[in-house]
């Protein structure tokens, strides 16, 4: 499953470069927080100014798309990553859609498993 990437800046990297990108929990709404990425094909690392605080994560994927918002004065990059090696976020956001898989299939099994007929009637039984 591929992720999507948003960053403050511009960050060209080429379609099927390897990043390793770094993750950390926002503590209010629990989700991930971009705080570095590196081009491991060509070196070049990026990262936030400020220092992270907390624990991080670390993953390693692979550059599927890559693409740049150049406007007046808001620089944007949205890089769409397919993870090779899951990360402690990769994870939380994998079971996340697990469940979100798990909860549509007990929706269409309810569907189409007859629960719309009424139950059998069990005959009294008699010794």
């Amino acid at each position: 499953m591929d992720r999507m990437l948003v960053l403050t800046a511009q960050v060209a990297i080429a379609h099927g470069h390897r990043v390793e990108v770094t993750e950390q929990l926002d503590p209010l709404t629990e989700e991930p927080i971009l705080v570095a990425l590196a081009d491991l094909d060509t070196g070049i690392r990026y990262r936030r100014s400020e220092d992270p605080r907390g624990g991080v994560s670390r993953w390693i994927g692979r550059v599927l798309e890559c693409t740049i918002t150049i406007g007046s004065g808001a620089a944007r990059t949205v890089l769409r990553v397919d993870p090779i090696s899951p990360g402690a976020t990769g994870a939380k956001v994998a079971l996340r859609d697990a469940d979100a898989a798990a909860d549509a299939a007990k929706a269409e099994a309810d569907r189409w498993g007859g629960t719309d007929r009424p139950p059998v009637v069990e005959p009294e039984r008699f010794w």
